[in-house]
Parts: C-alpha cells; structure tokens; sequence
C-alpha cells in the first residue's frame, strides 16, 4: 500500500504522522521506535526491532574489517 505523509517541522526537526490505519497494522505507538533506512529507492522505515540493531552493528563491524574482501567480491570478476 503506497499512502502520501506529509511532513512537519517539529522544532530543528522534521516530523511525519502516521495515518491511525497504518499506525494500528504495524503496531506502533507513542513512544515507539521506527528506523529510517536510505535506500536506492528513497527511505524505507521500518518498526523498530532490537535484533535487527544488533545484526547492523555485527555487519558494521564486518563490513569493515573485510571490506577490501567484499569490494572484491562485488567485482564479480
């Protein structure tokens, strides 16, 4: 479902509101946490998720102790 939300300035900050509808399907409250990822796409947001926190911390560090590996492998050669 593709839904437009218009954003607000919210003090130095812009803020979005969520439609109720969307807000009650993904289960999300006052207070609660969204991540807002960059994509190629635009900005994916996403519940907010503890696992998912600590599998992108994991694949930081990862992604930079091997990332003269990876640069390699996504060379395809």
């Amino acid at each position: 479902m593709v839904r437009k939300i218009r954003l607000r300035r919210m003090g130095g900050s812009l803020g979005a509101t969520f439609p109720k509808d969307i807000a009650d399907r993904l289960g999300l409250g006052v207070g609660d946490e969204v991540f807002a990822i960059e994509t190629d796409n635009g900005v994916l947001l996403t519940p907010y998720d503890p696992t998912f926190e600590q599998a992108m911390q994991a694949y930081e560090q990862g992604a930079k102790q091997y990332r003269n590996a990876l640069r390699e492998l996504a060379r395809g050669d």
